[in-house]
């Protein structure tokens, strides 16, 4: 059965994109069966897992709204060795669309119960925003990955998202927990980054990764080419960590 993962922090800008389809290729290339599922509607992680997002027929849209399954509309990226279901601008119409529908925010975990048993993962990519579509992505899930940047904002708006995963976990997802905060685009070099990151551990513990994810070059190209990095140069310091970290969670993942 497959572990469901979503990628998920209320503040933009701090490479959950970047991560989810990293780790969705780091997962791949380490023997893993992965999805990968777009729910922000600028289709980003779609586009960078090698899919177009304008020539898709079906999306992650036509999932929610109940008129196709996960296997009509997800497709197999052949660059990147995992399949994706995809997004695009059709989905920013979901939010209005599910206001009025039955079970509004368990519409993704229903769809994905039905090939639960074709993957080992199933990695979410949510919307910066607490919406309708990052609470279904919330349903879903076993657990939450955070990446954060190591600077003090990143720590107001971690408060902000473990109160919404204690909400949901109260009243929709009894099985939703924090699996791990992961360190990226860290820089050792600047004292206010080691000294959150200290900070980071010191309150969370073994909730925070091993792995460190730093900042590179590589990783930040890579998108432009439609490729996540790990794909992109494998042998990038970025691109390394990555594979790193989806060893980590494989191990991790054991012990649940």
């Amino acid at each position: 059965m497959a572990k469901i993962f979503c990628v998920a922090n209320q503040k933009g800008g701090v490479g959950k994109t970047t991560t989810t389809v990293n780790l969705a290729a780091g997962l791949a290339k380490v023997g893993q069966r992965v999805l990968m599922v777009d729910l922000d509607p600028q289709g980003n992680a779609t586009m960078g897992s090698g899919v177009d997002k304008r020539a898709m027929q079906l999306s992650v849209y036509d999932v929610l709204l109940e008129s196709a399954s996960v296997a009509e509309a997800a497709t197999f990226s052949e660059k990147c060795g995992y399949h994706v279901l995809g997004a695009n601008r059709e989905l920013a119409g979901a939010e209005v669309e599910l206001v009025e529908v039955e079970r509004r925010e368990r519409r993704l975990k229903q769809a994905l119960a039905a090939v639960a048993d074709q993957y080992d993962f199933v990695l979410i990519d949510c919307p910066p925003s607490l919406s309708m579509l990052t609470l279904n992505g919330l349903c879903s899930a076993h657990g939450v990955i955070v990446p954060m940047q190591c600077e003090y904002f990143a720590l107001e708006g971690l408060t902000d998202l473990v109160n919404t995963i204690k909400q949901v976990h109260a009243n929709l997802n009894k099985d939703l927990q924090i699996i791990g905060l992961l360190r990226v685009m860290f820089d050792p070099r600047i004292t206010l980054q080691q000294q959150v990151s200290d900070q980071l551990k010191a309150h969370f513990g073994d909730k925070v990764f091993d792995t460190v994810i730093p900042r590179n070059v590589r990783l930040a190209e890579a998108p432009s080419y439609g490729l996540p990095g790990v794909v992109f140069d494998p042998a990038a310091r970025g691109s390394q960590a990555f594979i790193a970290f989806a060893e980590e969670m494989v191990q991790r993942i054991k012990g649940m």
